[in-house]
């Protein structure tokens, strides 16, 4: 599993989690850097946590993301979706920075 990025957004429902990666330089669009359910669904969110990346749950979203496979970067309907995950992170992310 790749490293996450620190402006990754993982999202989880109960079982079942992805993680995204978005950096400017590097992507054309955000990318799904892990996805799994059940126990690989709690790795990734404990891989997470262990690393300050910001968690947002949306159930719709990660099943949506899921099906997209691992290293792929998003498809072009779950742009407008992703970008409101994106741009919630880095909120989070601005206002808890010392």
């Amino acid at each position: 599993m790749e490293e996450p990025h620190p402006s990754s957004a993982v999202g989880a429902t109960k079982r079942q989690a992805v993680a995204l990666r978005y950096r400017k330089s590097q992507d054309v669009a955000p990318r799904v850097t892990a996805s799994g359910q059940g126990r690989i669904a709690d790795a990734i969110i404990k891989r997470a946590k262990e690393n300050g990346i910001t968690l947002m749950e949306d159930p719709d979203l990660v099943n949506l993301l899921s099906k997209v496979p691992v290293g792929d970067t998003i498809p072009l309907p779950l742009y407008k979706a992703v970008a409101e995950v994106l741009a919630y992170v880095y909120r989070i992310n601005k206002s808890i920075k010392p």
